[in-house]
Parts: structure tokens; sequence; C-alpha cells
């Protein structure tokens, strides 16, 4: 059988060189194609500012927005991620009235498993925060958990934590959703057009030059998530963002699970479930592998992914693994983005090093490089933690709620 969002997912992304007659100037260039430049694109539009250039090496949503699990949730650990999920789950769920497109948003929550005592600690501190800035989050005891998810194994749990709005979108539709609105508003998406470098003068950024030509602009946004460091690398800029495989798998003969069933996270292992179509998705972090841009999937991952997916759901022994992917995080090390401007040089911004929260994040991301290109600052949430300069000031705070 099908995997019907996977196989539409990876139709819609096919690559397509342009061809036409290409402009040679823009006020905005964006280098990346994904869900977070086709955000930033879409909120530049619709304030009026559509001198814009989307580049785009492959097709629109061909990276990790197109091998992405889909997740959107609000249970963080830091108050900037917590504001970026309240922003953005806003912003999804007026999708279809604002953009004129299925977003395919379904708020089944997200329930985590928590069987270390430190991780307890720490989430029921994260719901006294997610509390205050007004989220609905519900600590639960390992039984009231099984009761939402039958099959799960709980004799080992010491609690749970479920946020009944949390849920899961279709991370190419909304991206479509994004570019199609940006364009129609005059914003230029240019396929299958690599940058190979950027030009700047005394004065900051003067041009992006791409394999299709030559474009001058004052202002490029690097959203290229894992490849984002490769970007800033040829304006002059180093950034510690760093690509890392995640595998996810699709399997089959899963009736055991309802089709109502949340988003589920084992913590400790980091191995989540979801229902998708007849089946399920089942994913995992392998926090043993380095970093790299390597795509493929591998049966040792398989492997460790079925043995902790059966230890949580024994049920799950009878299901059918129908087929597997890969795709990239952009990762920082503090698991926050590196968001605005890069101090020392003029017309250079970052969006990007989500660390996997790139698609959930990516409405609240376009309001607000919108917001730093227009008006002169994100206001609308505080985004001063995910300055570049805190990795010279000692002051990160990292994100510790990472799957």
């Amino acid at each position: 059988m099908r995997d019907s969002r996977w196989n539409e997912n990876r139709a819609h992304a096919i690559p397509r060189r342009w061809r036409g007659q290409m402009r040679d100037r823009a006020s905005v260039v964006i280098v990346g194609g994904g869900v977070v430049g086709a955000s930033i694109a879409y909120h530049l539009a619709v304030r009026g500012l559509t001198d814009v250039v989307v580049v785009e090496r492959f097709g629109l949503a061909s990276g990790s927005t197109g091998r992405s699990a889909g997740g959107v949730r609000q249970q963080f650990s830091t108050e900037a991620n917590c504001r970026m999920s309240l922003l953005s789950t806003e912003k999804l769920l007026r999708f279809p009235a604002e953009v004129g497109w299925d977003p395919r948003f379904h708020q089944v929550g997200y329930l985590f498993l928590l069987s270390r005592e430190s991780d307890w600690q720490a989430f029921q501190r994260n719901v006294e925060l997610q509390r205050r800035l007004g989220l609905d989050v519900d600590l639960l005891s390992p039984h009231a958990a099984q009761a939402m998810v039958s099959p799960v194994v709980v004799d080992d749990l010491l609690g749970a934590t479920f946020c009944g709005t949390d849920g899961h979108a279709d991370p190419t539709q909304v991206c479509l959703g994004y570019a199609t609105q940006a364009r129609e508003r005059g914003v230029e998406v240019l396929s299958g057009a690599a940058v190979t470098d950027i030009s700047v003068g005394a004065s900051g950024v003067e041009a992006v030059q791409t394999d299709a030509g030559r474009l001058s602009t004052p202002l490029v946004v690097d959203a290229a998530g894992p490849w984002a460091a490769e970007v800033a690398h040829m304006a002059g800029v180093e950034v510690p963002i760093r690509p890392y495989r995640r595998q996810l798998y699709y399997v089959e003969d899963v009736s055991m699970i309802p089709r109502s069933s949340p988003m589920v996270v084992d913590f400790a292992s980091s191995m989540y479930f979801r229902p998708e179509g007849p089946g399920l998705l089942l994913g995992m972090t392998d926090r043993s592998e380095p970093s790299s841009f390597n795509m493929d999937t591998d049966e040792e991952f398989l492997a460790m992914l079925i043995e902790n997916a059966v230890r949580r759901v024994p049920a799950l022994e009878r299901a059918r693994v129908v087929r597997g992917w890969a795709g990239l995080y952009d990762v920082t090390p503090d698991a926050n983005p590196v968001l605005g401007p890069v101090p020392g040089l003029r017309g250079f911004l970052m969006a990007a090093g989500f660390s996997g929260h790139g698609f959930m994040h990516s409405p609240a991301t376009g309001q607000l490089v919108a917001e730093m290109i227009i008006d002169g600052c994100a206001h609308t949430i505080d985004v001063s933690p995910f300055s570049i300069e805190r990795f010279t000031s000692g002051a990160p705070a990292r994100e510790q709620t990472v799957i």
C-alpha cells in the first residue's frame, strides 16, 4: 500500500531548472526554498515588499521540509521557543483563511513519556513555564498516559505530559501555500539554481552569484537549513550549524494503535510515532551519529528503532515496514536557531539552525524576519536569545526538549 502523503510530497518537490528571463537585481534574496524560506517570502509579500527572489537549487520543499515528520508542538523548555510555537500554531489555524491553502493541521496532541527522574523533574518545571504562557498542558500519571494509548507499556514510567493543541501538519503543503501566495504577489522563485558565491563589499552584501546568473542585492536571508553554514561561509560568516541525519519509517498492520492517537514520544530513547493514513510514522534520533550530509537509510538504525519501538509498544512487533527515508536537521550547539542579522556584515540575515523545529516554527519565523527587514527589528516576539552573538557572549540557554 502506498504512503500517499510521502509520495505526494515527493511529486511536488521534483527539481526543475528555471527557464526564462531571470531578473538581475532584487531588494531581498532568500537562499533556500524550504518552508522557512517560503514563509519569509510570503510574509514580506503580504506587507508589500515583493521585489524578492527565492533561490532554491532543487525544487520547493525538496530538502528537509519534504522529509519531515510534520510535528507541531508547543511543549518546550525555553520561553522563546514556547512563544515561537504559540504564534506558529495560531498562524497554522488561520492558514486556510489567510493563505487559502489547507495545511492539513491535526491537533491530536503530543504525549511525552518520561522514564528518567531527571527528565520527569525537568518536564514538571517546563509545564510551569508553559502554563504561565497560557498553554493547557497536563501532567499525567503512567496509567493516565496508558489510557490515552492503551498498547503502550508504562511499567517503567514516572509520568507523562500532554498538550492537546499540539499535533502535526503537512510541511510540503505549508511550503507550497506560502510560495504560491508569494508568487501571486510578485515574488520570484528561482528553482533549480544553486548559489555559488555571495559578493561582499565595503558597505556590506552586494550580490548573489548563482549558476543561472548574478543577482545584485543589498540583503540576503540565509534560510538554507542544513546547508546554511556553507551559504554563510560564502559571505565570510562562520556559524555553528551542522547537518545531522534523521531517519523515518512508515509501517502498516498497526490496528492496535487508535487513529486518534497523539504523537507519542518516548523521551529517554527519542523514539516517537504517530498515525499516518492507515499506518504509522516511526522515528528516532541516533545520538551517536556524527554530523554529515548522508541521507541514506540503513538497516542497523532500523533494527535499533524497531527494538525501541517494540519495547514501548510490544504489539508493534507485528507491524510491517513499508518504506523509509532520511532527511537532515540543521543543528546548533544549544539546539536553538540562529535568527537575525550578523554583526559586522550589513545586509546578511540568518534564519536557520532550528535543530529539528524549523517546520513547526516556520510561520512565526516568516513574520519575525519580515519585521526585521521592514520595521528594523522583530517586535512580536523577543528573539534576542536566537542572536548569533550568543555563541561569543557565553550566554546561550540550551533548549532541552529536543527529539
